[in-house]
């Protein structure tokens, strides 16, 4: 089977690329998907795929339930948001640089590099011995973490064609579902029955069968050498870096540690741009860019890029404001408030895994299309709910949202895999993996302020005195309603309600907004590469 680049014809829902035919000469792409690893090979490293995408997957759920117990313990009450917010900053802005890595040096170099980072500062965080080293080694171990979630999903493109990449996307989803239903179970058992050390040294074992599993199954075809040296662009990659770092630092903090036209604010975020203008003038002096002009010059990446932005941006009303919402307003307890988020995550695998029967039909483009749709329907749907409702109202409307989702996002990542070139392919995963994580980061302070805001103007105008003024302080006081009366306790319940509501709006907007990309910049057909025997 050889892979070719040509002129788009169609075939069946899809344009394909295809140069030369019977008699004519034909350009082979090292490392097709079906060359990578034989099918009989795969288990094991479908196998060390998942393994690794566990360790990424788990890292977030099974640490948020134990810092009552990390904070006890090192102390750092006010900076323990940083073990979470340093450990994102770092995978964000070193998911490009790792792209570039894995189709300079190839997937397995780097695949194991990420593992053995991330196991490094998995066993440093055990040894922290105060908040600022925890701290520090989370930022390490994110340096892993960020390898992790780029390679695992490049290796997965490589080890199926086209028209079998659900099935694998399928089973690194699950891997997402299981790890936000188990993720808090697991944490809050070992942080209570053994020590909270316990949730970082668990890493261990199943990052040493995901190495061996790797360095043992892991075949990749042998390509070409380019003429002369390897040329890595580290001062893009240091560039990159920092942007990034200080982009997501001022995001991340804003509002929280200092107000948003503060004076640290505007600073972090003059020196961001005044750094992005020095990377793309790096950048464009580079023989091989970290981050390389076609990426945003390709309409089939650029568009999906964007979309996925937006995408990154509507994924905070759920993550971030649902847990809050279903403790505030409806009083769960915080594992039955997980449990209402986590629907979502149980649909979203089961919709992705059959999405190949849409954009078969019709196309990557408008599969997307009706799936992004559909959720900016259900987003709308939940300022509707009636007030305070029950529990599985909320529930209905995220898993509903799920399969909405795997309809939208997982048929424009195999368009994108799809169209590029083995050398290309990592560095294309990346950048869409990139824009969804600057996106989080976007719409959880840009969600934050909304919410705020609407909290303080329901508050001003409260007839009761004394209610707190932003939304953490009322979440905190309805945690322990003891202190307020019935009428205050219904009155900063509603108010709750209403700015998650908004929030909500918020994301159906940013579902439109990547509606809107979709049409407008996405090509109709989405160029692949052909499949054919030769």
């Amino acid at each position: 089977m050889n892979r070719s680049w040509g002129s788009a014809r169609e075939y069946g829902a899809y344009a394909v690329s295809t140069r030369g035919g019977s008699g004519g000469s034909t350009e082979a792409i090292p490392g097709a998907a079906a060359d990578a690893v034989p099918a009989r090979g795969r288990g094991p490293v479908v196998a060390a795929l998942m393994l690794g995408m566990a360790l990424a997957a788990l890292d977030g759920t099974v640490v948020s339930t134990a810092v009552p117990q990390i904070v006890g313990d090192l102390g750092g009450f006010s900076v323990f948001s940083w073990l979470f917010s340093g450990y994102l900053l770092a995978v964000t802005v070193t998911l490009p640089v790792y792209g570039k890595l894995s189709d300079t040096f190839g997937r397995k170099p780097v695949l194991i590099a990420g593992i053995v980072l991330f196991l490094a500062g998995s066993l440093l965080c055990a040894a922290a011995w105060n908040m600022a080293a925890l701290i520090a080694f989370r930022v390490f171990q994110g340096l892993g973490g960020g390898a992790l979630q780029g390679t695992v999903q490049t290796v997965a493109a490589d080890l199926y064609p086209m028209k079998e990449r659900p099935r694998i996307q399928a089973k690194l989803s699950t891997v997402w579902a299981v790890s936000a239903v188990a993720g808090p179970a697991l944490g809050g058992a070992l942080a209570s029955y053994a020590d909270w050390r316990w949730i970082f040294l668990i890493n261990l074992p199943v990052g040493v069968l995901a190495l061996w599993l790797v360095g043992r199954h892991l075949v990749e075809p042998v390509r070409e050498k380019p003429p002369g040296p390897v040329r890595v662009d580290w001062a893009g990659a240091l560039c990159v870096f920092a942007t990034g770092a200080l982009l997501l630092t001022a995001l991340v903090q804003g509002g929280v540690a200092w107000g948003w036209l503060s004076a640290p604010s505007l600073g972090l975020f003059a020196a961001s741009a005044a750094l992005a203008l020095v990377t793309v003038l790096v950048e464009r002096r580079a023989a091989e860019p970290v981050i390389p002009g076609w990426v945003w010059r390709r309409r089939s990446i650029s568009a999906v890029n964007l979309a996925m932005g937006a995408l990154g941006l509507l994924m905070v009303a759920p993550t971030v404001f649902l847990p809050t919402y279903a403790q505030s307003v409806l009083g769960l307890d915080p594992v039955a408030a997980g449990f209402v988020l986590s629907v979502m995550t149980l649909s979203w695998p089961v919709s992705a895994a059959l999405s190949n029967r849409v954009y078969t039909r019709i196309g990557f483009r408008d599969s997307a299309v009706i799936g992004i749709g559909l959720a900016a329907l259900i987003l709308l749907a939940f300022p509707l709910l009636p007030y305070p409702g029950q529990a599985w109202q909320p529930a209905l409307i995220m898993l509903a949202l799920g399969g909405a989702l795997g309809l939208f996002q997982l048929p424009l990542i195999i368009a994108v895999q799809s169209s590029v070139e083995w050398a290309e392919r990592g560095t294309a995963t990346a950048s869409i993996l990139f824009c969804r994580q600057v996106g989080q980061s976007v719409g959880a302070a840009l969600f934050g302020a909304v919410a705020n805001a609407t909290i303080t103007a329901r508050l001003a105008s409260a007839p009761l005195p004394g209610l707190p003024d932003d939304l953490d302080s009322a979440s905190r006081a309805l945690s322990s309603p003891s202190g307020l009366s019935a009428e205050a306790a219904d009155y900063l319940r509603r108010g709750v309600a209403t700015a998650v509501g908004h929030v909500y709006v918020g994301a159906a907007l940013a579902g439109v907004g990547a509606l809107v990309v979709l049409v407008l910049l996405a090509p109709r057909r989405f160029p692949v590469l052909a499949e054919h025997e030769g």
